[in-house]
């Protein structure tokens, strides 16, 4: 079975910027007055899609990138948002007025991975974008001025993986296998393996529980609704691995009194996300 792996709004493509619109002739009758939108070139959707980039909007993704980061890398979110925001003003199709104001940028240590760091661009609340960042011998960032940007990375994360599983069984009733896979793969991104309140694993244990003694099925929390934002819920979120797969795999099978996993389910699609990774 195809895995979809997709975003929280479910319509961005993996962590990679759509710089399609950039480039395209406009459509015969297509307005010249419209501005290039948010959705244009990042992937996010929803609301926050709709919007115009604006000159000030864009400011704030490099400024983000800097206090984080210590400078702007030439290619990424900040790029397309400066470019896009320089035509709309040319165009005079936006005012200087301050638009979409929700950018941030994080940094985590990847675990098992010295040395590295995974930083994260936020738009709207959504991910549009992660690097992977070396630390040089001595302690200093690689390249000197904060930070060497070693690659970006449009692999599928633990936490994208999971999200996955909205789509191809977020219909399913949460049971105690579900919630032993959501719970390894947690811990597998932070490299943390108690359970972390408010988190992904806490939830779903809490839905297996309340499941259990539910009798009628439309009362029973849904995978869905435990996974659809765990890209988001994860403190630390990375790559996933095949080893990362098979541990997932191994905790839903041993929870289950089968010994089975669930076609479509937790570990079905870390095994679908391990494998696409590969293949990048």
């Amino acid at each position: 079975m195809a895995i979809p792996f997709q975003s929280r709004a479910k319509s961005k493509p993996l962590l990679r910027p759509n710089r399609m619109s950039q480039n395209q002739p406009r459509r015969p009758g297509q307005s010249q007055e419209r501005p290039t939108r948010c959705g244009d070139v990042l992937p996010v959707a929803g609301g926050h899609a709709g919007e115009a980039i604006t000159p000030r909007a864009a400011d704030m993704m490099p400024s983000a990138e800097n206090r984080v980061l210590g400078r702007t890398p030439n290619d990424g979110p900040a790029s397309g948002m400066e470019s896009a925001a320089t035509r709309n003003k040319q165009r005079g199709v936006v005012s200087n007025a301050p638009g979409l104001q929700d950018v941030s940028v994080t940094q985590t240590d990847i675990p098992g991975s010295p040395g590295q760091r995974l930083v994260t661009k936020f738009v709207a609340g959504q991910a549009v974008g992660r690097y992977v960042i070396y630390r040089g011998e001595g302690g200093d960032d690689q390249g000197g001025g904060g930070c060497s940007v070693a690659m970006w990375t449009d692999k599928v994360t633990i936490g994208e993986a999971l999200e996955a599983t909205a789509t191809t069984a977020g219909d399913k009733t949460v049971e105690a296998s579900d919630a032993a896979a959501i719970q390894a793969a947690e811990a597998t991104a932070t490299g943390v393996n108690a359970v972390m309140p408010g988190g992904v694993a806490a939830a779903a244990q809490a839905a297996a529980a309340a499941n259990a003694s539910r009798d009628r099925n439309d009362d029973k929390t849904r995978l869905g609704q435990v996974v659809k934002d765990a890209a988001i819920r994860l403190p630390v979120d990375k790559v996933a691995t095949r080893r990362d797969a098979e541990r997932v795999l191994a905790a839903e099978m041993r929870n289950n009194p089968d010994l089975l996993t669930y076609p479509g389910g937790v570990g079905a699609s870390m095994v679908a996300a391990a494998r696409l990774n590969q293949q990048r």
